[in-house]
């Protein structure tokens, strides 16, 4: 079961609208970015991939996001959304 925070409200809630509103910032950013060139500055943050070999087992770590400017007003939106309810 999921902890349940102070109000009532779900991480997992918080998670999925965080997830839900960057993917559609970045989708309207990459729109509207033909029209507009500031929005076509995305900041890559993250760590290449690295790969552990155990003989028997390989596993390969990494990860990467991709943040322009309607990604990080997409993730804004989500908070204050999950806040009001």
């Amino acid at each position: 079961m999921a902890k349940i925070n102070r109000g009532g409200r779900n991480n997992w809630t918080l998670f999925l609208l965080l997830m839900v509103g960057g993917i559609s910032g970045s989708a309207v950013g990459a729109m509207l970015a033909p029209k507009f060139s500031w929005l076509k500055s995305a900041t890559a943050i993250g760590f290449p991939p690295t790969t552990l070999d155990l003989s028997f087992l390989d596993v390969t770590f990494g990860v990467s996001l991709a943040i322009n400017p309607l990604t990080i007003l997409g993730l804004g939106l989500a908070y204050l959304i999950y806040q009001r309810t």
